[in-house]
């Protein structure tokens, strides 16, 4: 009897629709959606998808708690001995909801379970300790080497079978330390590896370091009376009814917004759409995140030259690092042409 496996996926892969449709109630799909007969037929005769699970990104990210519930349930009426959620590629909401459902199954249900995606996806930083999480493209381009990747080690997971080094099987790496004996010692490793770093040769190093940017700061600005100062947030602050509809999780874009003539952020005009925090006292008085209020004051009183009159706005939740580096590529430009001298970046 085949090894019952249950599938995950967004609305987007569901093929119910994109972003309009992001608040799709979680729900069992009618017939298995395309992607999910493709994982099925690279899982062999030995595992079957019976069931596909189906949530809309924005649901899950405003709703965590009562979405993974209510995921789980349904995943639980068919009984499953495998779970398999994703590939999310490098869409942010996305990964984060596969492998939050990732995690409460695997320990609700005690089951194997995997998911897949993109290494700078913030779903795959936050579960990469706690889930085994296949390596992807950034895209659904990188669908043809994902799943293969993913069922491979699903067959694995789902067998018992001993599961190898990242390398050996694609995933993401967890941090996980395992004995194992080298053919030679460590001095000579070492040497080796030196020799070949001399040499301009390849090697691989057995203890990689993290990757940090490293970002030397501008000089100081001189004369701040005559400075030109902007606002920019990772807050989430936007005019009322959230226009551009940044999303409160894993945001995929940024707002532009003028502040000609405003003087205060009132609750009537500005809230946040930051879904990562207690919004009550932002949505009371938005300048508690977004200060404008302030510096108006000190444009009045010679302090600054003068508050530019565009802030750009995003929500820091989730969001991806490349999404955050691609806006801000775009709007210090912005910025720049405007002859901005110095911005103040205000979190939550």
């Amino acid at each position: 009897m085949a090894i019952k496996a249950v599938h995950y996926v967004n609305q987007f892969f569901a093929g119910i629709g994109g972003e309009e449709k992001a608040d799709t109630k979680p729900h069992v799909a009618e017939t298995l959606p395309p992607i999910s007969v493709q994982l099925n037929s690279k899982l062999g005769e030995d595992i079957e998808v019976v069931a596909t699970v189906v949530c809309g990104d924005s649901y899950f990210g405003e709703n965590m708690d009562e979405a993974s519930a209510e995921v789980l349930e349904l995943i639980k009426s068919f009984e499953p001995e495998l779970f398999i959620a994703g590939p999310a590629f490098n869409a942010g909401r996305y990964g984060v909801a596969a492998g939050t459902i990732t995690k409460v199954v695997k320990e609700a249900l005690n089951i194997p379970c995997l998911t897949g995606m993109y290494i700078e996806n913030p779903g795959a930083d936050m579960f990469k300790k706690d889930l085994y999480i296949v390596e992807t493209a950034d895209s659904a381009a990188g669908m043809r080497k994902a799943l293969p990747k993913m069922a491979k080690l699903a067959q694995k997971l789902a067998k018992g079978e001993e599961i190898g080094s990242p390398a050996e099987e694609g995933y993401i790496a967890r941090g996980v330390r395992v004995n194992y004996f080298a053919e030679d010692r460590g001095s000579k490793r070492a040497v080796d590896m030196l020799i070949k770093k001399i040499k301009g040769e390849e090697f691989v190093t057995e203890y990689p370091m993290p990757d940090f940017d490293r970002v030397d700061p501008n000089p100081a600005v001189k004369d701040l009376s005559k400075a030109t100062i902007a606002l920019v947030t990772s807050g989430g602050i936007v005019p009322k009814g959230n226009p551009d509809r940044i999303e409160s999780s894993s945001a995929s874009k940024y707002g532009e917004y003028c502040l000609d003539g405003v003087m205060d952020l009132t609750e009537e005009t500005y809230e946040t759409a930051h879904g990562g925090f207690d919004p009550v006292y932002c949505n009371e008085d938005s300048d508690r995140v977004l200060p404008v209020d302030v510096l108006r004051d000190l444009e009045k009183e010679g302090v600054i030259g003068k508050l530019h009159n565009y802030f750009y706005s995003t929500v820091g939740n989730g969001t991806a690092v490349a999404s955050s580096k691609k806006f801000a590529a775009e709007y210090a430009k912005k910025l720049v042409e405007a002859g901005v001298d110095a911005v103040i970046l205000t979190s939550t």
